[in-house]
């Protein structure tokens, strides 16, 4: 019988089995099919550099050669950034049997191999979520499902700016997943620094939200919790602004007949051209934001 596993790198296994602190990332925003060249490794040696910055080990999830890799090795970088295919949880099985040779994981995805490798703490960008006209084409991200089913902490900027975030927030309480705020009262949405959707609960340091991890984990809860952090104010870009870019994105995708997994690395290309690269700069700016406080939250909950 062929047996499909999980590689964990041997820093990546060797820091899990002392109790140190490890955060996995996925490989999406990564590769072609998230940031554009050279911003993708940008953004690869940002979120690195601020994992180790506060002493933890970062695990890339990705697919190569078929097999499933929780950390992977500098010198394997160049593929981690290169064109490939999209995985999420659904194809991950596919892909491994298939042996794609680079599968590249999103939220979902990396989820998964986060809780089977044991990592308690992922960072990403912005998750996904429900679409607009969701009642019509039924488009939810899988990325709500895995929040809800494995035990893992997501940090993030909120959820990426065009979906519908309040039937997105909705669905999240209905999956009961736990949406804290760290220094923010709000549901953050993505590139833009403040947003207007009241989240349950906020918390003003790390060590704030790890006790209510910690709480969740001693009522045996066995699901996630979305950990969601503003994009620096700095960096962000204005909502008014953002949301006539939105509306011309989703209409320009329409229009193509653009539909599925294929909605969002479209918009975020047409958003990245239209605010002449802005888009791209606030995404590498809060992804280097969410890896340092995911770091931090994750060497608490390893003391």
């Amino acid at each position: 019988m062929t047996r499909f596993q999980i590689r964990i790198d041997d820093e990546v296994g060797e820091a899990l089995a002392r109790n140190r602190p490890v955060v996995a990332l996925e490989s999406t925003i990564f590769s072609h099919l998230g940031l554009p060249s050279p911003a993708n490794l940008e953004a690869l040696n940002r979120c690195i550099s601020a994992i180790r910055r506060h002493g933890a080990v970062p695990a890339i999830t990705v697919v190569l050669d078929g097999v499933a890799r929780v950390g992977v090795d500098q010198s394997e970088w160049p593929l981690v950034c290169g064109p490939a295919r999209k995985v999420g949880e659904r194809e991950l099985g596919t892909a491994l049997a298939q042996r794609w040779k680079v599968g590249a994981t999103t939220v979902s995805s990396s989820l998964l191999l986060a809780a089977r490798a044991g990592i308690e703490v992922f960072s990403t960008g912005g998750i996904g979520g429900v679409h607009r006209n969701s009642e019509i084409t039924g488009d939810i991200s899988s990325d709500l499902g895995a929040l809800a089913q494995h035990r893992v902490v997501t940090v993030c900027a909120g959820a990426k700016s065009f979906l519908d975030l309040p039937r997105t927030l909705e669905y999240l309480e209905t999956l009961s997943v736990p949406v804290i705020g760290l220094g923010c009262d709000f549901f953050p949405e993505f590139t833009v620094h403040q947003g207007s959707l009241p989240i349950p609960a906020r918390v003003d340091s790390v060590q704030q939200l790890a006790d209510i991890v910690r709480a969740n984990r001693s009522l045996g809860r066995t699901g996630g919790l979305l950990a969601c952090v503003p994009v620096p104010e700095k960096d962000a870009l204005q909502k008014n602004e953002i949301d006539q870019i939105t509306n011309a994105a989703l209409q320009n995708a329409a229009e193509l007949g653009v539909v599925g997994s294929a909605v969002t690395p479209h918009v975020l290309k047409f958003i990245a051209e239209a605010t002449n690269e802005g888009s791209v700069r606030a995404n590498l700016a809060l992804a280097e934001n969410n890896a340092s406080i995911a770091a931090q939250l994750a060497t608490i909950l390893t003391n």
